[in-house]
């Protein structure tokens, strides 16, 4: 059955979404990240005290892809 859509105001979209205006089968938004922090990261709560003298994080990738997700549906 055919979708009637109105006026539509678009203010942002991320790099890792999909928009669709009317009809759709499938939709399937794929993203990938990759992350390196040190220590004392990625701490959540109330009162946190991290004391680290020295935290370094060295970061060789020396791989392209890592894992490929085409055609993953």
């Amino acid at each position: 059955m055919p979708a009637k859509v109105g006026a539509i105001k678009i203010l942002s979209i991320s790099s890792s979404s999909i928009f669709n205006v009317g009809d759709v089968y499938h939709m399937s938004p794929q993203a990938w990240a990759k992350t390196f922090a040190g220590g004392g990261s990625f701490n959540t709560g109330n009162r946190i005290h991290v004391d680290i003298n020295r935290s370094n994080t060295f970061v060789n990738d020396e791989e392209n892809i890592d894992q490929s997700i085409i055609n993953d549906a």
